[in-house]
């Protein structure tokens, strides 16, 4: 970075949070500091989330105190605070202190895209009134574009005619343009991490910001120590994590929608193309601001159908057996087997989405549920041919025109709690997996058994071990559950014997 020119280097947050192991960064400590090897003349800040002090049982200048001593005693020179708008007023408080104490001192407006002018003006008017040496705005959700950053900055200048600075997010790859629009409308500081390294799709890339703002840059850029650094340490590492930009990260930063939403669906097993795009529309209907856990589920199960429709399965199914064959990779391995059980066994053999285990002659109905995994796979159906066991009631038009050549057979399905209810059209399921729907319909059916095969389960610790674990556990629980058992190998606690011995 001393190379390069860049003027401040934020080394880490400096916190009070003790719960669970963080590293230096999360508190840089100025002896921490001090054990780095600081070239001369490069300038140090850190960052403080402002709610840790707003919030303190000691106050806001309290607070600070603590994590402060005077300027001349320590190596940082700037402070930052990540600030919402409630957190603002109270935190130029902190601001006050440390500008006694011989900081500079900056705050990082956080998620300023939707708000309206007036809340600008005011926030200009209450800067103003106080010695903060720079007033950021940060692209929170990056979700802005050149347009909205400058008029944030002509809101901000109505009141504020200190020095400006932009934070942005990288979700719609708008993060260097942002940042050259804001420097072209005056903002004289700007924020970058190395490849963009941040949480999700992370930043403006200081190399591509460097290259672009060289002219208007004093004195010779030497990038050849950081072109170095990103070849053999983060070009790796970004392999590794995965930060950067990616279609899901666009349509989160499109529709204002938090990107830990994305950065956790991407790192949970159970959530698929359908289910993350399932979830983005369910926030982008509900709101998605800031993140709950509760709302990314309600996305995944896609369960606005009603539980009734217009087929009733007991016609076909009463008194039968039925095969329900999964995905899972037995199903291949013992195919030929499971095909002779079906010849000769001839029971009703119902296939999950759009899996091909065994030939297409053998299967009497597909069947799948989740209304986006069904227009992810609409044009396979039609090519494979079988009758489509589906809940039509969960389908809008554009998802019925795909699937115009199927034949559907509507059985409703409405998605409530970890319980089972079976009617004659339709069912009460815990989750929209198609396993749950298939059983459902093997129980209003009034089938006689269930085999499944194809259901060899996942790793102990693998969420989606647990919650077909649980699945399970409530159908074999629930009023007029059919009997089952797996066929092939399988690691859920379910009776269990093999395709060779039937």
């Amino acid at each position: 970075m001393h190379a390069a020119g860049v003027d401040y280097v934020e080394v880490g947050f400096r916190s009070f949070e003790k719960s669970g192991f963080k590293g230096a960064c999360a508190y840089t400590t100025d002896n921490y500091i001090r054990t780095l090897k600081i070239p001369e003349g490069q300038v140090l800040g850190v960052m403080v989330n402002a709610a840790e002090i707003v919030n303190h049982p000691a106050g806001v200048v309290g607070a600070t105190s603590l994590l402060f001593s005077s300027a001349h005693l320590s190596p940082v020179d700037l402070v930052r605070f990540a600030c919402h708008f409630h957190e603002f007023e109270a935190t130029l408080q902190a601001c006050d202190w440390l500008k006694a104490n011989g900081y500079r001192v900056g705050i990082n407006l956080m998620q300023v895209a939707d708000r309206t002018e007036e809340e600008l003006h005011h926030i200009g008017r209450l800067a103003s009134a106080h010695d903060l040496d720079v007033l950021y705005f940060a692209d929170s959700l990056g979700s802005m574009d050149a347009a909205q950053t400058e008029r944030i900055v002509r809101a901000l200048r109505v009141a504020w005619s200190g020095e400006m600075g932009i934070h942005t997010h990288d979700n719609m790859g708008r993060a260097v343009s942002n940042t050259l629009k804001a420097v072209e409308c005056g903002v004289a500081w700007v924020d970058s991490t190395v490849t963009g390294m941040g949480r999700g799709p992370g930043n403006a890339q200081t190399e591509y910001v460097l290259m672009e703002l060289e002219a208007e840059r004093p004195g010779r850029m030497n990038l050849s120590p950081l072109m170095s650094l990103i070849r053999r340490r983060f070009g790796p590492m970004q392999f590794e994590c995965g930060w950067g930009k990616n279609p899901y990260y666009f349509l989160s930063g499109k529709y204002g929608i938090h990107p830990t939403y994305i950065q956790e669906m991407l790192s949970d097993p159970r959530y698929g193309e359908a289910e993350i795009l399932s979830v983005i529309d369910h926030l982008r209907q509900v709101g998605g601001k800031k993140f709950r856990s509760d709302l990314m589920e309600q996305g995944r199960q896609a369960s606005s159908g009603a539980s009734s429709g217009g087929w009733r399965p007991d016609v076909s199914f009463r008194g039968r057996d039925v095969l329900i064959i999964g995905a899972g990779p037995s199903a291949a391995v013992h195919a030929p087997a499971i095909e002779d059980y079906v010849l000769r066994a001839k029971p009703i053999v119902m296939v999950l989405n759009t899996s091909e285990p065994v030939r297409a002659e053998l299967v009497d109905y597909r069947v799948a549920c989740h209304a986006f995994r069904l227009m992810a796979d609409s044009h396979r159906y039609e090519v494979l041919g079988h009758r489509l066991i589906a809940p039509v009631g969960q389908m809008d038009d554009s998802l019925r025109d795909s699937l115009g050549g199927v034949e559907i057979l509507d059985f409703g399905l409405s998605v409530e709690s970890m319980a089972f209810e079976f009617r004659g059209d339709g069912a009460v399921v815990p989750t929209s997996l198609a396993i749950a729907y298939a059983l459902a319909v093997c129980s209003s059916g009034h089938a006689k058994a269930i085999k499944l095969a194809g259901f060899d389960g996942f790793s102990s610790d693998d969420p989606r071990q647990i919650e077909m674990s649980e699945l399970f556990a409530a159908y074999a629980a629930a009023e007029g559950a059919v009997p089952l058992e797996s066929i092939t190998p399988t690691s859920y606690k379910i009776p269990v014997t093999s395709v060779y011995a039937l």
